[in-house]
């Protein structure tokens, strides 16, 4: 019988956390999943610690890639292996809590029409968690309510056949995530779920360090977002379409004005050479 749930472990140079992310799985109260680890070429001893794991559960499995594929496309080829109906990735350097499968998983066979779900969310202040949100509802609330798309793959569970229908992520760095919300929101609902289901590491080797050492990384989050509200497929209708293009490039401009004061004159020049404001229009967006 096919797993219900497919936990996807994507590894590079790992060696120091693995066991800690392989061992919350294993520790799981539901029981009916499946561990695909995929090493990325690790040039330390992460596959032998996940080999060592493999031997013990037949339900976790190590692949090895041929050649280092990078963060996001590495995703992809760990959802490749997998069977089960939902996809959820645990990072090889975080963890997930022994009842946060089985959450995941009542969570989201209460709204079989979801595509995804995103857990670790502040309270809602009108209903407890879980609800579902349509297309247009989740554009609604990241852009004019609460910050829905910026969560890492950590706190999602994806429907596979979802996932598939999208062809998995793109393979941008940085952003895969936050486009990937928003590309299964533009088709299908969400499912919203509360903290207390996953545990993210913070260290020194994370890429996501990368966003609070150079101002353009946050930026390019900015830029997508524009791109992605002036899509065909942005589900919103053209007036709330045109506010939040709107909020956005005021992120833009306060965004470029931050670099200057912060960083320097050359990485605010960068910023804006990225983006479609003229001068004018960073102060008129900063000041509007």
């Amino acid at each position: 019988m096919a797993p219900l749930v497919s936990v996807l472990m994507t590894v590079y140079n790992r060696e120091k956390y693995i066991a800690e992310a392989i061992a919350s799985v294993m520790a799981s109260t539901y029981q009916n999943w499946e561990l695909i680890i995929v090493d990325d070429r690790s040039k330390d001893t992460s596959v032998e610690i996940a080999k060592s794991f493999q031997v013990k559960d037949d339900r976790i499995k190590v692949y090895i890639n041929e050649v280092n594929l990078g963060d996001y496309p590495n995703r992809n080829q760990a959802a490749s292996y997998a069977k089960g109906k939902y996809i959820k990735y645990v990072d090889a350097d975080d963890m997930i809590y022994p009842h946060g499968l089985e959450l995941l998983v009542y969570y989201m066979e209460q709204f079989p029409d979801a595509g995804y779900g995103l857990c670790s969310l502040p309270q809602d202040k009108a209903r407890m968690f879980p609800f579902q949100l349509s297309t247009t509802e989740a554009y609604k609330r990241h852009y004019f309510e609460q910050q829905l798309f910026h969560k890492a793959p950590l706190s999602a569970i994806i429907n596979k056949s979802a996932f598939d229908k999208l062809g998995g992520f793109s393979g941008k760095q940085h952003l895969g995530d936050f486009e990937m919300w928003h590309m299964l929101s533009q088709k299908f609902p969400v499912v919203l779920m509360p903290h207390g289901i996953v545990w993210y590491r913070e260290h020194d080797d994370q890429q996501m360090n990368d966003n609070r050492t150079d101002p353009y990384v946050p930026f390019k989050y900015i830029l997508a977002a524009e791109e992605l509200l002036n899509s065909d497929k942005c589900p919103l209708m053209d007036e709330d379409k045109s506010r939040a293009i709107k909020k956005v490039r005021k992120q833009q401009a306060v965004s470029i004005l931050s670099a200057a004061k912060h960083h320097s004159i050359a990485k605010a020049m960068e910023m804006k050479k990225a983006c479609s404001l003229s001068y004018i229009d960073v102060i008129k967006n900063k000041l509007g």
